[in-house]
């Protein structure tokens, strides 16, 4: 899935906020970004159309909020782009460790804690 630079503002945005309308993010992004409302409105519906927000009707205007936590939506980013190339979890492993090359102690901590979290939360299961 390709997500152009406003899709991607507008949706870390509303993961910081929690919700808003189009007005509201027109407001946070005009004095850094520019643009028009009529942009923000545009990048608000695509993104709901591509299921990544979801909306409900308030009043005159539609609240936007992400449809998943950010966690979970960089997580099947990730799913999408390795399938393209290979359904072989080595591979995906061998990204991992690529990545983790340019991480620091502390974030190898987590990132093992996290690991640890998860075995446990599957033994649990």
């Amino acid at each position: 899935m390709q997500l152009g630079e406003l899709e991607k503002l507008v949706l870390n945005h509303l993961w910081d906020v929690g919700s808003a309308d189009a007005k509201q993010v027109f407001d946070h992004f005009k004095k850094s970004r520019g643009g028009s409302l009529n942009t923000i409105q545009s990048t608000l519906d695509r993104l709901h159309k591509k299921g990544i927000l979801k909306r409900e009707k308030q009043g005159h205007a539609y609240q936007y909020r992400a449809g998943m936590e950010k966690e979970a939506f960089l997580g099947q980013l990730i799913r999408n782009v390795t399938q393209d190339f290979s359904d072989d979890h080595d591979h995906l492993l061998a990204a991992f460790v690529s990545l983790s090359a340019d991480l620091d102690e502390a974030h190898l901590d987590r990132l093992e804690a996290l690991i640890r979290d998860s075995r446990e939360q599957k033994k649990d299961n």
